[in-house]
C-alpha cells in the first residue's frame, strides 16, 4: 500500500518543482541511482515500469526507500491499464503516471485515494482528467508541445497543474521557460539520469546535477 497520501505526493511535486524518471532492470544500480537522487535533494523519482519484470524490481527499491531513505517518495511511470495500476499500488506505489488519459486507472487510483497523473495533449483531455479528480496533468511529450502550451491553458484555467515530462532539460533556460509559463514541476529522464552516468557508474555525477538542477528550479521561482 502506498504510505505517502495524494494531496502529500502533491505538496511534495509542488515545493520539489522535479521528478526524476528512471528505470533500469539491474536492481543494484536502481538503488545507487536512487541514492544518487536523494543526496541530491530528490524526494520523488517515478520508475518508468516498461520491462519484464518490472514489478519485481520496483517492490525492492521501493523496500529499499522504505528502509534506507526517509521521505524519499517512489511511484510508477509508463502504466497503461487498470490492473497494471493495481498490482504497482499493492506493492507500494505512492502515485501512478500514465502516457495517456485512461478512465479505468483514475477509477483504481480514486478509489485508493493514490496521485494518478495521466498524460494528456488537449484541453479537452484535461478538462476530462479533472472532472475525474486529477490532481496534476502530465503533458506528453512535452517536446511536442512546449511552454506556450502550458501558458495558454493556464490563462483561461489558473487552477490547472501541469507536469511536463520529455523536451525537459537541466539547462536554466530550458526550465525557466517552464516555469515562467506556469508549470508546477518537471518530470526529467535521460536529461537527467543520462546513458553516460547509468555506463560510466558516475552517482557522484548524478548527485550534484540533481542538486544543481534544484537550486536553478528554486532560483527560477523566487
Amino acid at each position: 500500500m502506498a504510505q505517502y497520501s495524494r494531496l502529500e505526493v502533491i505538496a511534495m511535486m509542488k515545493e520539489t518543482g522535479m521528478v526524476p524518471l528512471f528505470y533500469h532492470p539491474d536492481l543494484e544500480l536502481g538503488k545507487k541511482v536512487l541514492k544518487a537522487c536523494y543526496d541530491g535533494g530528490a524526494r520523488l523519482l517515478e520508475f518508468t515500469a516498461r520491462g519484464d519484470y518490472a514489478f519485481e524490481v520496483f517492490a525492492e527499491l521501493n523496500k529499499y526507500a522504505l528502509k534506507q531513505l526517509p521521505g524519499m517518495i517512489l511511484g510508477v511511470g509508463s502504466i497503461t491499464d487498470g490492473p497494471a495500476a493495481s498490482l504497482f499500488m499493492q506493492i507500494g506505489a505512492n502515485f501512478i503516471v500514465t502516457p495517456s488519459l485512461r478512465e479505468d486507472i483514475a477509477i483504481i487510483c480514486n478509489r485508493r485515494k493514490v496521485l494518478w497523473s495521466p498524460g494528456c495533449g488537449s484541453l479537452t483531455e484535461i478538462n476530462r482528467a479533472e472532472e475525474l479528480g486529477c490532481e496534476l496533468v502530465k503533458l506528453f511529450p512535452g517536446s511536442t508541445y512546449g511552454p506556450g502550451f502550458v501558458k495558454a491553458i493556464k490563462g483561461p484555467q489558473p487552477w490547472t497543474s501541469i507536469m511536463p515530462t520529455g523536451g525537459v532539460s537541466t539547462e536554466e533556460d530550458n526550465l525557466k521557460a517552464w516555469f515562467d509559463a506556469g508549470v508546477t514541476c518537471v518530470g526529467m529522464g535521460s536529461k537527467l539520469i543520462s546513458k553516460d552516468i547509468l555506463v560510466n557508474k558516475d552517482f557522484e555525477l548524478l548527485e550534484q546535477l540533481v542538486g544543481k538542477t534544484l537550486e536553478t528550479i528554486k532560483s527560477i521561482r523566487n
